[in-house]
């Protein structure tokens, strides 16, 4: 696993609680994991995300306003990263 910016914020801030938090695997059509993205909200709104684009193939961090749905623009190719919905993944599978 290549993201770590996100563990190392919460070793060092002793994170105990957040709004939201998730680490979900981007898959093609066929199933295949092409790329991942993970999310941490805090109580402050900002939504601290990492991800692996499926596209490009690189790695970024970024913060940004929490909102849903959620998604974020690669900084380098500029394609669209949305985070899964879980029931999605499940049902595809199946």
């Amino acid at each position: 696993m290549w993201l770590t910016r996100i563990t190392q914020f919460i070793k060092e801030n002793n994170i105990k609680s957040f709004v939201y938090h998730t680490w979900r695997d981007i898959e093609n059509e066929s199933g295949e994991k092409v790329g991942e993205i993970r999310v941490l909200v805090l109580d402050d709104g900002i939504a601290r995300v990492e991800y692996h684009c499926p596209n490009c193939n690189k790695e970024f961090y970024e913060e940004k306003p929490w909102k849903r749905p959620f998604s974020v623009k690669c900084q380098n190719c500029g394609k669209l990263i949305r985070v899964p919905k879980l029931r999605d993944q499940i049902k595809k599978r199946k």
